[in-house]
């Protein structure tokens, strides 16, 4: 064994590596950025549940016991509303996760000394959020009660035996009763599969012609790079819509998740989920120059997308920066999509804002695709 020899194999690829800079700055940036991105994103402490509130009483009691709710920092009150419909509606949309229903005559009840009802809806399908704000508000409507026993009996010297629990929080968990975490985990997995496939798919293409020679080939024709483009997604959708059916089956048959929306909305809407995932995957073969490199901008892509779209941990508690990245990554939209029309059976009306986001990201990745392949060899 010659040390010059080796020496020179040594020398010869670090040549290799200073050449390949889009592998040289994945290997030397990435760690870092997926530190930053993981440090903030990982977080299992639930706060700022969006939460409506539907005060039919409007007492100065009542407006005290809300701002206790959010005095916690769990519950967020995002808004009010005034029917049971409008919380359904706020709940069904996503644009809240609890609701907070507080009957006529509190005030005057915990005046009185009788017993006053305090009602809580959660949305289930996340069992990590439901379960942390039915904890939160039952210790809270229990210290709220301790607080106005001690201010009866100070101000009317009431024997304390006599008093009762002045607040009975009453609890309701919609669409997953038993906050079973399966039912929240597999639809999930259902987005992440479809979307972790799809780009790997397309990554390669234009890559894969490019290693192969074929390109050269494809140049001489006379195949605008829109033709090409749409050529090369079209035979992967397909694949995508077998790949739709097949995991939608499995949670269905296999882990006893059942659809409760329609399967034909569901279907509409992953393909279009499945046109923006494949137009990430073909705008990575636009700027990869080798498999290598397109496997590494998938991981790069794909990993963050899992962490930052609500998949794992609830966005909510996300620092405001890392929640705005949230936004531009398709899968964000399709588990709402997911769990809206699997868990919830919600319709178009609640999920038009995701489609529009959809479409919107489908036709911009289209056309910076569009505008990154140039039908020429480098």
């Amino acid at each position: 064994m010659k040390w010059n020899r080796i020496r020179a194999i040594i020398w010869k690829e670090f040549i290799q590596i200073r050449r390949d800079k889009p592998s040289l700055a994945i290997a030397l940036l990435l760690p870092l950025v997926m530190m930053l991105i993981f440090g903030y994103a990982v977080n299992t402490d639930v706060d700022n549940i969006k939460t409506v509130v539907f005060d039919q009483d409007m007492s100065s009691s009542s407006r005290r016991l809300i701002q206790s709710f959010e005095a916690t920092g769990t519950f967020n009150v995002v808004g009010h509303v005034f029917s049971y419909e409008e919380l359904r509606n706020s709940i069904d949309g996503g644009y809240a996760k609890v609701g907070l229903v507080v009957p006529p005559g509190l005030g005057r009840d915990l005046y009185s000394g009788k017993s006053a009802s305090l009602q809580i809806i959660i949305d289930g399908s996340d069992p990590l959020v439901a379960t942390k704000a039915l904890s939160t508000a039952r210790m809270l409507a229990q210290a709220k009660s301790f607080v106005i026993q001690k201010e009866r009996l100070q101000s009317r010297g009431i024997n304390e035996k006599s008093l009762k629990m002045p607040i009975d929080l009453r609890s309701r968990v919609w669409y997953n009763p038993d906050m079973e975490s399966i039912k929240f985990n597999i639809p999930g997995l259902v987005g992440v599969v479809l979307q972790n496939i799809t780009v790997m798919l397309t990554a390669f293409a234009l890559v894969r012609e490019r290693e192969r020679g074929t390109l050269e080939q494809l140049i001489i024709t006379p195949i605008k790079p829109a033709e090409l483009i749409i050529g090369k997604l079209i035979p992967y959708i397909f694949i995508g819509l077998f790949d739709v059916l097949l995991v939608i089956t499995v949670a269905v048959f296999w882990f006893d998740v059942p659809i409760k929306g329609s399967f034909l909305l569901l279907m509409s809407l992953a393909l279009i989920f499945l046109w923006t995932a494949l137009g990430f995957g073909l705008m990575i073969s636009t700027v990869a120059r080798t498999q290598l490199q397109a496997m590494q901008a998938s991981f790069a892509l794909i990993l963050p997308s899992v962490l930052l779209s609500g998949f794992m941990f609830p966005r909510e508690s996300m620092p405001a920066f890392i929640y705005f990245i949230g936004n531009f990554i398709p899968i964000t939209y399709f588990l709402r999509v997911l769990r809206g029309i699997i868990l919830k059976g919600v319709g178009i009306e609640f999920l038009w804002t995701e489609v529009v986001w959809l479409v919107s990201m489908s036709a911009g990745i289209f056309l910076l695709s569009l505008l990154r392949f140039k039908k020429k060899l480098d």
